[in-house]
């Protein structure tokens, strides 16, 4: 017996050392890694020469910002380190594009993309900018092997739009799905105790219902038309044989998205059907070289040409600062207001600056985060600065707290907005507690002095308490819209209730001025600063890249080795339900959780 057992204590020393030289190695293969990228990468380096051609890759993630975040422990695992593509490096080298004489067209090279519908709104506006600007002297040419229907959004804009002869075209109309846990939760002894203000407040209902309320399929119902709407009429303005029902009589009678590739071109969708090599042949064409010879440029590449946002030292500043994530207590990959404040108390001390953006896509998030980021603008104003706010894919319920008190609000025609309306969830874990054998006992000093305590379920007066607790909240963000927007709360009252509006109702009710864009909202802030015509742009918070972000930029091999190593994802309920309730403040101002499927 002792034998065994100091064989087992040396079979885990071993093991143990067997750990530690893996680490050592992956991490000698991780510099490795990263050295000899750099040295690939400055042999392959880019370069803008005469007769170049703007290619952007619409495939995978496309993120607001570059933001020097740091990866979580999964991700390192399943060497998934990639940096996604921004729309402000992607709508920059757009505009480049145009003015750039070496730039003779633009390849979209469409494929899966993953994006918000206003960020490909943006891309595709600016497409259509390029073609007015350059008078049809430069092309832009569509591919996919098949087509997305984001990708396609984007994309048909296209002066020639082909696709590979065995793709698809996935044309379905828009939708919203949400999974229901409560069934789940109630096998795990979870309970949820709810306290919120309004009807159409259903962040909750995921917890506490079996299916989607009859508001909550209401308000979603209104939301997709109203999106939808807007995104065939532009496809139909780009193809112009194609209206907008009989957009969707392909999309309903004729299955599209399932007919073969020779029914989208008889339909007038696509141009023409062709391999990617054809494309290359009609991209020499257009550029004048040989097809070896053809020069691709990345969306990155040409930014660096001419810079945007680093005019630091400028005395007529117009600070676009990024509000971008989840509004969150402490939390650095998402909004945090620990770190967000102080940049904008600097920003409003600093003379140089004399107007702001405030680019906000957000869902929400923290009251607490919200309310401290809300009174730090009201700190910038003021000064006597001019305050803006440009709206991308989401601008609701604290990310509208935080913007409701601008000079003027853009939103994007596909922003979602609104959801004035606060919440607070408690979990209730003592069926789980019964379940394992697991008691709980406290001795306090007063009746009430854990609570809330996730170990047995609020009483009546508690309750009260809480749901108390949430309206002075609810009172404090209507009191805020309705002095941001110069509204008697009773107008507020009406179109709040946590009900989310498409940009073009907000314009209506006059939760947003105008539909617009980032530039745009650049441009009346400056406007409104006085300095219209002599303005340079500063972005905030200033971008410093960390470790994580050399090991993406520069992480092809380490991220096959990680995926070689994959040990496997964590448990579901952890990752996506309890773990992202324990890290949230129970009090939230926060849309509904749902993904737009494109």
């Amino acid at each position: 017996m002792l034998k065994r057992f100091f064989l087992n204590i040396l079979s885990s020393f071993v093991g143990a050392w067997i750990a530690l030289l893996l680490v050592a190695v992956s991490a000698v293969f991780l510099v490795m890694g990263v050295i000899g990228n750099f040295a690939i990468s400055s042999s392959k380096e880019e370069k803008v020469e005469s007769r170049s051609i703007l290619r952007i890759d619409l495939s995978g993630a496309i993120v607001e910002r570059e933001m020097p975040t740091e990866p979580e422990l999964m991700s390192i695992v399943r060497g998934d380190l990639d940096m996604p593509q921004t729309l402000e490096n992607i709508t920059l080298a757009i505009r480049e594009a145009a003015d750039n004489d070496d730039i003779v067209a633009i390849y979209l090279k469409c494929g899966s993309v993953s994006a918000g519908p206003a960020t490909l709104d943006a891309i595709r506006r600016e497409l259509a900018d390029f073609k007015v600007k350059t008078e049809g002297h430069k092309k832009i040419i569509a591919y996919a092997e098949s087509f997305t229907q984001g990708a396609y959004f984007v994309g048909s804009v296209a002066d020639c739009i082909y696709m590979n002869p065995a793709g698809e075209l996935g044309l379905k109309g828009l939708t919203i799905s949400n999974f229901f846990f409560k069934e789940l939760l109630d096998k795990l002894g979870v309970q949820f105790q709810v306290a919120k203000v309004g009807t159409y407040k259903s962040a909750v209902e995921p917890y506490i219902l079996d299916n989607m309320s009859e508001p909550a399929r209401a308000q979603l119902d209104t939301l997709l038309w109203s999106m939808w709407d807007r995104m065939r009429q532009d496809i139909s303005d780009s193809r112009k044989d194609l209206s907008p029902d009989l957009l969707d009589s392909l999309i309903n009678k004729e299955y599209i998205a399932w007919a073969k590739p020779q029914d989208a071109v008889k339909a007038g969708l696509i141009d023409s059907l062709a391999y990617e090599r054809h494309i290359f042949d009609r991209l020499a064409q257009i550029s004048g070289r040989e097809v070896k010879k053809l020069n691709y440029v990345s969306p990155s590449t040409l930014v660096s040409i001419n810079p945007w946002g680093v005019n630091y030292d400028s005395n007529n500043q117009i600070a676009v600062l990024y509000a971008v994530g989840e509004i969150a207590d402490g939390n650095n990959n998402q909004i945090n207001y620990e770190k967000l404040v102080p940049v904008i108390q600097d920003l409003a001390e600093n003379d140089k600056v004399k107007g702001m953006v405030l680019r906000v896509n957000s869902p929400g998030g923290s009251v607490f985060g919200s309310d401290q980021i809300g009174e730090a603008l009201d700190f910038f104003k003021s000064k006597g600065k001019s305050l803006v706010v440009s709206m991308g894919d989401y601008a609701a319920s604290g990310g509208y707290w935080i913007s409701a008190k601008a000079d003027r609000i853009f939103a994007d025609p596909l922003t979602i907005t609104g959801s004035i309306g606060i919440f607070g969830l408690i979990p209730n874990f003592k069926g789980t507690l019964d379940m394992i054998g697991v008691n709980v006992s406290s001795v306090s000093t007063n009746p009430d002095a854990n609570f809330p305590t996730g170990f047995k379920p609020m009483d009546e007066v508690q309750m009260a308490h809480m749901q108390a607790y949430v309206e002075r909240g609810y009172d404090q963000f209507v009191s805020r819209v309705a002095s941001g927007r110069k509204m008697k709360k009773e107008q507020v009252l009406k179109i709040a209730e946590g009900r989310v509006w498409a940009a073009p109702t907000a314009l209506k009710i006059g939760l947003v001025d105008q539909l617009g864009y980032l530039d745009q909202a650049i441009e009346y802030a400056a406007k409104l600063a006085k300095i219209p015509e002599n303005y340079n742009i500063s972005a905030y918070p200033q971008v410093e890249p960390n470790f994580w972000s050399l090991i993406r930029l520069n992480s092809m091999t380490i991220a096959e080795f990680s995926k070689a190593i994959n040990a496997g994802d964590r448990n579901v309920l952890d990752k996506y339900i309890l773990s992202r309730i324990a890290s949230r403040n129970p009090v939230q101002a926060r849309m509904p959780e749902f993904t737009i499927l494109l």
